[in-house]
């Protein structure tokens, strides 16, 4: 689990979501499969199932209020490596599950790549790892 458990955890699994679910409609096609997705992420992270649909809620809430990026990577960058690689792939799996990207999915995880500091190769990795899972 990727956020020790206080009165917090929900707020910040909210705003994870807020994040996937940014990435989920920035090609204006959000999908039940990629809610399916950003529900399954969040169980992994910490969520339960009493607590999942209001975590998506209040992601969506805060993805639909909000005008900028930075205030959800601010909870992923400070994760540990391996937990924003698993963020990542996510997020691919997400990009991926109509099996394309487009230039504006491409260009988010570009700039998310910088935000969460993560080396460009290793995005690169992640990117062909999730794509030839999906694309077979």
């Amino acid at each position: 689990m990727f956020f020790k458990k206080d009165k917090n955890e929900n707020s910040n699994l909210s705003k994870v979501a807020a994040l996937l679910i940014h990435a989920a409609k920035i090609d204006e096609n959000f999908s039940k499969s990629e809610e399916t997705i950003i529900k399954q992420a969040l169980l992994q992270i910490g969520a339960n199932d009493k607590n999942l649909e209001k975590i998506f809620l209040d992601g969506k809430k805060i993805e639909e209020n909000s005008n900028q990026i930075l205030e959800f990577t601010k909870e992923v960058k400070n994760m540990e490596e391996n937990d924003k690689i698993k963020i990542v792939e996510t997020l691919w799996r997400i990009i991926y599950s109509n099996k394309e990207a487009d230039i504006y999915e491409t260009s988010l995880m570009r700039r998310l790549g910088g935000l969460l500091y993560i080396d460009s190769k290793l995005m690169g990795d992640i990117k062909e790892k999730i794509k030839n899972e999906i694309i077979k």
